[in-house]
Formats: C-alpha cells, sequence, structure tokens
C-alpha cells in the first residue's frame, strides 16, 4: 500500500503554482496575460512562479507575435502534467485518509 503522501509535488503545491497548473491543465496553451488576469496576480509574481515550474522542467513557453504585440504563451508539458496530477491524488488520498480515520 502507498503512503497518501506519494506524488506530493512541494512544487506545483504553492498556492499560485497550483492554480497555474490546474489553468494549464484545461487548456494545451494559454496566453500570459490571461493567467496574469485569472489569478489577479502582477506580471513579476506570475513570472517568478512560471520560472519555478519551467526550471522544474513543468511548464514550457513560447513566444509569439499577436496584434503586432510580442504574446507569451503557456503550456504544461508531458512531464508537468504527470506531475500536476500526481499531486491530485496525492491531495484526494490525504483527504480521503483523514476523513477515513475521523
Amino acid at each position: 500500500m502507498t503512503a497518501p503522501e506519494d506524488g506530493f509535488n512541494e512544487t506545483i503545491h504553492a498556492p499560485n503554482r497550483l492554480r497555474i497548473c490546474a489553468a494549464l491543465d484545461a487548456v494545451e496553451e494559454i496566453e500570459f496575460a490571461t493567467i496574469r488576469e485569472t489569478l489577479g496576480v502582477s506580471p513579476s509574481v506570475l513570472s517568478k512562479h512560471v520560472t519555478v515550474l519551467s526550471d522544474a522542467g513543468y511548464v514550457e513557453q513560447r513566444r509569439a507575435v499577436r496584434d503586432t504585440r510580442q504574446r507569451v504563451w503557456l503550456r504544461l508539458t508531458k512531464e508537468g502534467r504527470a506531475a500536476y496530477r500526481s499531486h491530485l491524488a496525492a491531495l484526494r488520498a490525504i483527504v480521503n485518509a483523514d476523513l477515513s480515520e475521523g
């Protein structure tokens, strides 16, 4: 039997990074500004969290011109999607274990 914490990911668990992964899991890719608006954070705060996720190999950035302006698009990597879903499963296992003990 595995422990409920198996799959728990400290990198993803930070609230803003968890919300970034949740948003990216629902789409193929999304514009940086859209996630920034959704999370209600400054560009620098979002950039910091995206950098952590990118350094872990979980998020890729793509730059493209749209409406004559440079835009940044974000997407989960295959590894990032697997890590995020494993983290969610670990959270569910922790909650379910706590409920069954109470």
